[in-house]
């Protein structure tokens, strides 16, 4: 049976999950989880082969803590399990590590399928989403189109802004320097065409960064 750790802040879709995984009899879920701290003891100790991942829980700063547990326990394969748009975060998460992205609007059957794939050593990620990205006729004027241009690291950096951070805070948070952040929020501005900080942050939360 494989290992699975659930980590998400949310106690009903704790045990949903677990008890959807349950009646399969091809998971032991070995821990569940409400903050960042529990996570990586829990980690620490099960070593589990599969961690379900609300990217959203305390003290995880999201694609940053994704990348920095793919890399402390390779062996732990990652399904990100979120309510954020699919459209923005899901494609940013398997490029930080992450086997597979599984919105919370998934029915029961789409929810194992995910599960089982990843186990099993694939990537899971909506086919329809997937065709989208690869649409070379999508508008780089649209703000989708601007948002897939965007990295990993400035997805995080525009997270934390709407989250009201400062640059010293996201500094600290991400392990760079304020200047580098400075640099970051120029490139926003560009990529999205906006012209303030304000506006930054408004269409930020237009797709729920924060």
């Amino acid at each position: 049976m494989k290992k699975v750790v659930i980590a998400d802040h949310h106690p009903i879709t704790r045990k949903g999950a677990e008890v959807l995984l349950d009646s399969t009899h091809e998971y032991l879920i070995v821990g569940k989880v409400s903050r960042g701290s529990e996570l990586l003891k829990c980690l620490e100790k099960e070593r589990p082969d599969i961690l379900l991942l609300e990217l959203d829980i305390p003290e995880i700063n999201g694609f940053h803590a994704l990348r920095s547990i793919r890399e402390e326990f390779p062996r732990t394969r990652i399904a990100i399990f979120s309510s954020h748009p699919e459209e923005i975060y899901a494609l940013r998460s398997i490029k930080s590590g992450a086997a597979g992205y599984i919105p919370k609007t998934s029915s029961e059957i789409v929810f194992l399928q995910a599960i089982r794939r990843i186990a099993t050593g694939g990537v899971f990620l909506n086919d329809e989403l997937t065709a989208a990205f690869n649409n070379k006729s999508i508008n780089d004027n649209t703000i989708m189109g601007r948002y897939k241009k965007l990295s990993a690291r400035e997805i995080e950096v525009l997270n934390l802004l709407s989250n009201g951070k400062r640059n010293k805070d996201i500094a600290t948070l991400l392990e760079i320097n304020e200047k580098t952040v400075s640099t970051y929020k120029t490139r926003l501005l560009k990529k999205l065409k906006v012209t303030s900080l304000a506006e930054l942050i408004n269409q930020a939360r237009m797709f729920q960064f924060n």
